[in-house]
């Protein structure tokens, strides 16, 4: 896949994920999404019945997170976090994997936390996403974190919060790719502010970019 091949627009989630966000910003959000055909949009929780009103009769999606940013929230939290989401219109779950319990070697409370807000998502027959913040794990954490996710059956490994120091890299995603089948995929996200960067995370293996700066990286050279 050459660089000339790729529709940008159709692997991007608008992001609109600032806490003091208004139903008019999620609003602009929704219709620049419309208008540039993106793939979906991402927002806060509370934001996530405006979007599904601005999105109503369009084949956006609707994108939202859980636990986030940190992970560090009870399962049972996320879990009914999830309910409320979907109840609302949410299409996709964006779920913050419980990062301090992955650096503290406690995987089994890791799996379970994954695996019970997946199951939640997917009993709405909705898609799942754990982001696992790649910019403060080590290689190995970051192929723990990944073989967690291929035994909790997600559908994604999303990169980044975007509120860590390093958002995305091309060596992230090559090494996610790397270590997860084919049947689940890559949202790259944080720090994604040019089309350059873009498409490189995209040849790297990235399905799926995640940005606020969705309108720039159409519109840059």
């Amino acid at each position: 896949m050459t660089t000339t091949d790729i529709k940008l627009n159709t692997y991007i989630e608008h992001t609109l994920l600032k806490p003091y966000s208004l139903a008019s910003d999620v609003e602009l959000l929704c219709s620049e999404a419309i208008v540039h055909n993106f793939f979906g949009v991402c927002v806060t929780p509370y934001q996530v019945k405006n979007a599904a009103k601005f999105l109503n009769g369009t084949t956006v999606k609707l994108v939202t997170v859980v636990g986030f940013p940190f992970g560090y929230n009870h399962t049972p939290a996320k879990v009914e976090e999830v309910k409320k989401v979907i109840d609302a219109g949410a299409d996709e779950i964006d779920m913050v994997m419980n990062i301090a319990a992955l650096k503290s070697n406690d995987f089994n409370i890791v799996a379970n936390d994954i695996e019970s807000v997946a199951m939640a998502v997917h009993m709405n027959n909705k898609v799942i996403k754990v982001i696992i913040e790649s910019g403060v794990l080590s290689n190995e954490e970051i192929i723990k974190a990944c073989e967690i996710c291929t035994n909790a059956g997600v559908n994604f490994v999303k990169t980044s919060t975007g509120y860590a120091e390093t958002g995305a890299t091309v060596e992230a995603v090559k090494l996610i790719r790397k270590t997860l089948p084919a049947s689940i995929k890559i949202k790259a996200s944080g720090g994604i502010k040019d089309k350059d960067f873009a498409l490189q995370l995209i040849k790297a293996g990235a399905d799926r970019i995640g940005t606020s700066s969705g309108i720039e990286l159409l519109t840059s050279p």
